[in-house]
């Protein structure tokens, strides 16, 4: 049996809308009432993101002093969460059609995401995704998750997918950052990065996946055309 464990947050689901909302929210409300602000435009800021510029740092660029920028920066991570936001979030170009092709060709689909189970089901309800993920295939945070680092995070998730799922010839996984390429290396699974999350090709480069590739639909692809050469 093939196996694809996907994240979701990238290779799904496009972010990159409301971390901009957020950032506009939290640029004006930080800063003080006469003081002029450079609002980056997106493309801009999401290279910036892309790029691992540390959120304080974008705040000094959008012309924030150091005492605002970190202030920005907690603000920031208290909001881009939370409900009012997350409607700004799209399907990732070609995510759908992707897993179509996994389902219709009968691979095993898991998808593994520190999004909590609350933000993972109004993802599912929004984009009737939940077809594609039955309850024992979804791998998330419980809602009441005390978060640390999702590179410490994800590898528990892939260590309880592996001790829970039943045993495969073969699994790829597919993700954005350096915490999908982490918990594949670390538990020996194939990893494919995809460059249409929150890191660029710079970023995932050192942390040595097996390949990159443009998107979820190249990835799926790839890992077919690999199975299918094995089979012949």
């Amino acid at each position: 049996m093939l196996r694809i464990i996907t994240d979701f947050d990238g290779p799904i689901i496009d972010v990159s809308e409301r971390y901009y909302r957020v950032y506009q929210y939290c640029l004006e409300k930080i800063r003080r009432p006469d003081q002029q602000v450079r609002q980056l435009g997106k493309s801009e800021f999401w290279q910036l993101k892309r790029s691992r510029i540390p959120e304080k740092q974008i705040g000094m660029i959008s012309g924030l002093d150091e005492a605002q920028a970190q202030e920005f920066s907690q603000l920031r991570r208290k909001t881009v969460h939370t409900e009012p936001y997350f409607e700004y979030d799209s399907l990732t170009p070609g995510a759908v059609e992707a897993l179509l092709k996994i389902q219709q060709t009968g691979v095993d689909l898991v998808v593994m995401t520190m999004r909590r189970v609350w933000e993972l089901d109004y993802a599912f309800k929004k984009y009737n995704l939940g077809k594609f993920f039955p309850e024992n295939r979804c791998y998330c945070l419980s809602n009441d998750y005390v978060k640390t680092r999702d590179i410490d995070d994800k590898p528990l998730l892939m260590a309880r997918a592996i001790k829970e799922l039943p045993p495969t010839s073969d699994t790829w996984m597919v993700g954005d950052t350096e915490a999908d390429i982490i918990s594949a290396t670390k538990h020996g699974i194939k990893m494919i990065a995809v460059e249409c999350g929150i890191r660029d090709r710079a970023q995932l480069e050192p942390y040595q996946p097996d390949l990159i590739v443009k998107d979820l639909r190249a990835a799926v692809d790839l890992v077919l055309d690999r199975a299918l050469q094995q089979a012949t």
